[in-house]
């Protein structure tokens, strides 16, 4: 691994195995108790939950770090949900094995929660999603705890800890110039092992993910870039960043988050982790103009639309199929 961030490197693996494992206690609870945001986007005790142990890592390590996070507690102080704030507050005391934590108050969490609340640029901060696939959480598929520092605008570390992708769940994580690295999620000793995207070159021979949810990414648009590069090969749909690991890795070779309507941008915490991880594993990550993703805009990827990642050979051809369809924004 890199030494240039080491610090924060170490720091947002702890925070992500943490979140990870009390998003794995919550589950296996059986009890996903869900609050409807207005965009109706559900939101679980875990999603709660992770980010109050997220925070609270990068509060200890880092006090004067901006955080720009997916929640708020807002929701959590109103009396009618007094039985979610109860839940999420068990589940931080129990820690995910610190015992630090058990004396924790409703107070804390809520402060915890709310650090993510920075809005604006700055020249560092994190930018953290607690649970990314939410609905892949509740169906028990894929789901994962991102978190990305931002410096200079530009993701200089990752981290994305994938509880059920695979057997026992993997940790991915990336710093800036040092390569990217997968490892058990269960093992925290255990050496992390370099990873890198397909060295495939023939777009048939490839394969894209994109997202279960078809509100989350155009469905059909996928359908006909895959049909104009001559891609046979089914698409692999799971929810999450989990599927910037699988290309990184190379066991897909392109990532299609196609815009759903025009005034939709992307937000920050959707995809920083995961495209530093592509990127270090050899790939590339832009836009579906060819445009590198900008994280200097605050809390969404204002100047971008939709996301093509990919292991880099084929990415040119990707954006050429984008195009001869006529599948970019107007301008």
């Amino acid at each position: 691994m890199s030494q240039s961030f080491e610090h924060e490197q170490t720091a947002a693996l702890a925070a992500v195995r943490q979140a990870a494992r009390l998003c794995q206690s919550v589950r296996r609870g059986i009890r996903p108790e869900v609050l409807d945001k207005k965009d109706k986007s559900p939101v679980t005790v875990a999603d709660f939950g992770s980010q109050a142990l997220v925070c609270r890592a990068l509060l200890a390590a880092f006090p004067d770090d901006p955080v720009i996070a997916e929640e708020d507690s807002a929701e959590l102080g109103e009396p009618a949900n007094a039985e979610i704030l109860d839940r999420v507050l068990a589940h931080v005391r129990d820690g995910g094995g610190d015992p630090s934590l058990a004396d924790a108050t409703a107070d804390q969490v809520r402060g915890w929660i709310d650090r993510g609340a920075t809005a604006g640029y700055r020249d560092r901060f994190w930018t953290i999603d607690p649970i990314d696939g939410t609905k892949g959480f509740l169906r028990n598929e894929q789901y994962a705890v991102a978190l990305a520092l931002v410096v200079d605008g530009q993701v200089v570390v990752g981290a994305l800890a994938c509880p059920n992708l695979a057997e026992r769940g993997v940790v991915f994580t990336a710093v800036r110039g040092g390569g990217a690295f997968a490892m058990p999620l269960d093992e925290a000793g255990s050496t992390p092992e370099p990873i890198g995207v397909n060295a495939a070159d023939d777009p048939g021979s490839t394969r894209f993910c994109e997202s279960v949810e078809s509100g989350h990414s155009a469905h059909g648009d996928a359908a006909a870039i895959a049909g104009k590069l001559g891609i046979s090969a089914p698409p692999i749909r799971m929810d999450s960043q989990a599927k910037y690991g699988v290309v990184a890795r190379g066991q897909a070779d392109i990532y299609l988050r196609m815009p759903t309507r025009a005034d939709y941008r992307e937000k920050i915490w959707d995809h920083a982790a995961g495209a530093i991880l592509i990127e270090e594993a050899g790939g590339t990550v832009t836009d579906i103009t060819g445009r590198a993703l900008e994280f200097r805009h605050g809390r969404e990827l204002t100047v971008n639309r939709g996301v093509v990642a990919s292991n880099g050979r084929i990415h040119d051809r990707v954006l050429r199929a984008i195009a001869d369809l006529g599948l970019m924004p107007p301008p």
